[in-house]
């Protein structure tokens, strides 16, 4: 598969999404997630402690990130992702889509659902050395509290937005970094 960036921006001009719902809503979260994703290759920033840790690995390591294109928080952390794969050569960056890879997928659930996105560190051998996802732990505490409380989901998903674009993709990075260790 081509460029997961390339990849949404194709399917938002064509009106298409991931999957096998393509409804009049999951398009339009396809469509501006490539507009996020978008403003995060072009302002994202990798900090510098994170960049030295990854520039450090010295065995080949493989970047599985599980996604799909409608997924709002992939498209707020997967360009970080790459960015911190671009920085070294033993890191290979890999995707797949959620939906048409469910055995890998269930290997990886979070509190025994199928969110994303997941990515999944592998060492030369394929073995799994940890996973991370589906968001950074402050955004997923409050996800919680939101979904436990009863918000509605396109509420929840303003919310999400705010923290985000605040965040600036620090602690993903950071929590992704340490667990690198």
């Amino acid at each position: 598969m081509s460029d997961y960036y390339q990849f949404v921006q194709k399917l938002a001009e064509e009106n298409k999404t991931t999957g096998d719902n393509q409804s009049e809503s999951m398009i339009h979260y396809t469509q501006m997630n490539a507009k996020r994703m978008k403003r995060w290759m072009k302002t994202a920033q990798i900090d510098p402690v994170v960049e030295s840790k990854i520039k450090g690995i010295k065995e080949p390591q493989k970047w599985i990130i599980l996604t799909e294109a409608w997924c709002g928080d992939a498209a707020h952390s997967f360009m970080f992702f790459k960015k911190m794969a671009d920085l070294n050569d033993n890191i290979t960056l890999e995707w797949k889509l959620r939906d048409e890879n469910l055995e890998l997928m269930d290997q990886h659930l979070t509190n025994g659902g199928r969110s994303i996105p997941k990515v999944i560190v592998q060492d030369k051998e394929g073995n799994d050395l940890f996973d991370w996802g589906p968001r950074p732990a402050h955004i997923q505490a409050a996800y919680t509290k939101m979904k436990n409380e009863g918000m509605e989901y396109g509420d929840i998903s303003i919310e999400l937005q705010k923290m985000y674009n605040a965040d600036k993709g620090q602690t993903t990075q950071r929590e992704f970094a340490a667990l690198l260790s």
